[in-house]
């Protein structure tokens, strides 16, 4: 993606680290943020300062506004713990805005809307023209009390080395209780959320949201409109999760149908085929190889520029090739890194597994996914033997269930999964290949909204605001609040990225 406009109240600076290329994987980096000692200005009873968004894969400091707002930890005990939610607000262009702000939800669940948006920015340059854009910490991410699961390092953690069913259950009790001095992780479900997200608008003196998900968000957003329908002028969810699905139920399958939509082009494609053959064969070589016996590896760390020797296992396999098929840009990287392996250099699965895991685990807190998943989705998940055969396999599930063993859960209101009916206007969007959300799932939810409408992205993955004229059907959609009568031309465009034949990409 570009880099943002520079307008009033987001100012682009530029610094030397590389510019990310795909908005899916921007979405799961992380970022530092903190306001600034100068005051900005009031809105309704908040406080704003100026704060620097920095992000450390793009070429971009973003100057933003930040404010705090103090919540209940248990809205049932009022007077009890205390919680301060992180608040971003990036202004809009025009003089006067209007009193309706957009408001960013983001995906994980477990990642910070503050620290997702400079890499989503240029998504937002049109909504900006007439609104702000607000951006909540969600409880448990980012600076809102985060709940960080730590490795013995310190590190961010989402399982243990040891990779025992008991282990998983030791690891997530003994998180919770590491926890527990600051904060009551049964707290931290989607459904308490909502209520801060009203105490923010009530808080801004705003009478109604624009809401915009991504991914996870979009559950969220979903559950805000359920619980305070009045709150809601139009909602946007891109990568759409329907009220009905359990997450992490799906995933397995989810990504095997995207990668035969991956390998199918290779295949399909003379240039590529001739090069590489069927990806699909490479990647079951690899995976039959790597569950037999890790392999030592020495690559170039992509950060450091150091030289490093370290064992590829299968779960390198399976988390790169999961993280690699969410965006177009990485998914074309996939037949030449697994022709590259199975040739015996894995040096560059190797170096990007560690670049992608890496992000990953420090953009994402764990703990706040615990309290969603164990709360509002494991209970009702089980292992499905058919998975048993695919990439990730039944581990992921198990894993999962194993974990929310260990975790308290909190209350999950009956109808939590009932399907939506709604006349709030919704715009859902949904990425071709994506291999979390598939447009099967925009499809189910689009049912439930008399004023809504589905658009799909051709050859797009995971989150497609940011991509082509997308921004400006956004803005349109949330002006005149009318999908139907959107004018979608523009995406007929869209093609699949070609397979890169080499590192200088899909030319000869």
């Amino acid at each position: 993606m570009s880099h943002p406009h520079s307008c009033a109240g987001v100012r682009s600076v530029k610094t030397h680290r590389p510019r990310a290329t795909a908005v899916a994987i921007a979405l799961m980096c992380a970022l530092v943020a903190g306001p600034s000692a100068q005051a900005a200005h009031r809105i309704g009873t908040l406080e704003f300062s100026t704060c620097d968004l920095e992000n450390k894969r793009a070429s971009d400091v973003l100057e933003a506004e930040c404010a705090t707002l103090q919540v209940p930890e248990n809205y049932a005990e009022p007077d009890g713990r205390k919680i301060t939610l992180r608040i971003g607000l990036a202004k809009s262009q025009a003089a006067e805005a209007e009193p309706d702000p957009v408001l960013f939800l983001a995906g994980g669940p477990g990642q910070s809307a503050v620290d997702s948006y400079p890499m989503l920015a240029p998504a937002f340059v049109r909504l900006r023209e007439n609104r702000h854009v607000i951006l909540i910490d969600q409880r448990g991410t980012g600076q809102s009390n985060t709940l960080k699961c730590e490795s013995p390092e310190g590190d961010s953690a989402f399982t243990p080395e040891d990779e025992s069913i008991e282990a998983q259950t030791r690891f997530a009790r003994q998180c919770a209780e590491q926890l527990s001095t600051t904060a009551d992780v049964r707290q931290y479900t989607t459904s308490v959320a909502v209520r801060d997200f009203e105490e923010v608008r009530k808080a801004l003196g705003a009478p109604q949201w624009n809401l915009l998900g991504g991914s996870y968000g979009t559950r969220a957003a979903q559950v805000y409109a359920k619980n305070f329908p009045a709150s809601i002028r139009s909602q946007i969810l891109d990568g759409v999760v329907p009220a009905e699905h359990r997450l992490v139920s799906a995933h397995a399958r989810n990504l095997e149908q995207a990668l035969q939509g991956i390998f199918k082009r290779c295949r399909e494609a003379p240039e590529c085929f001739k090069r590489f053959g069927d990806p699909e064969a490479a990647l079951e070589q690899l995976k039959a190889e790597l569950r037999r016996s890790p392999r030592e590896v020495t690559y170039r760390d992509a950060k450091s520029g150091e030289s490093k020797t370290e064992m590829l296992t299968y779960g390198h396999l399976v988390g790169l090739v999961r993280l690699f098929a969410y965006a177009p840009e990485t998914a074309a990287l996939l037949p030449l890194a697994l022709d590259e392996a199975i040739k015996g250099r894995a040096d560059l699965l190797m170096a990007q597994s560690a670049l992608a895991t890496g992000d990953l685990g420090e953009s994402i807190m764990h703990g706040m996914q615990l309290s969603v998943i164990c709360s509002e989705d494991m209970l009702d998940v089980q292992v499905d033997p058919l998975d048993e055969k695919s990439l990730l396999g039944t581990d992921f599930v198990r894993f999962s269930k194993a974990q929310c063993e260990g975790w308290p859960k909190g209350d999950r209101p009956a109808d939590f999964h009932a399907p939506m009916k709604s006349d709030i206007p919704t715009l859902l969007m949904s990425g071709e290949f994506d291999p979390v959300t598939p447009p099967s799932f925009g499809e189910q939810a689009a049912k439930g909204y008399s004023r809504g409408r589905h658009l799909v992205v051709k050859g797009r993955g995971h989150i497609v605001i940011g991509q082509g004229c997308m921004p400006r059907l956004a803005a349109e959609f949330v002006r005149d609040l009318d999908p139907a009568k959107l004018d979608t031309k523009c995406l007929d465009g869209f093609t699949s990225v070609p397979a890169f034949l080499n590192a200088n990409g899909w030319t000869p």
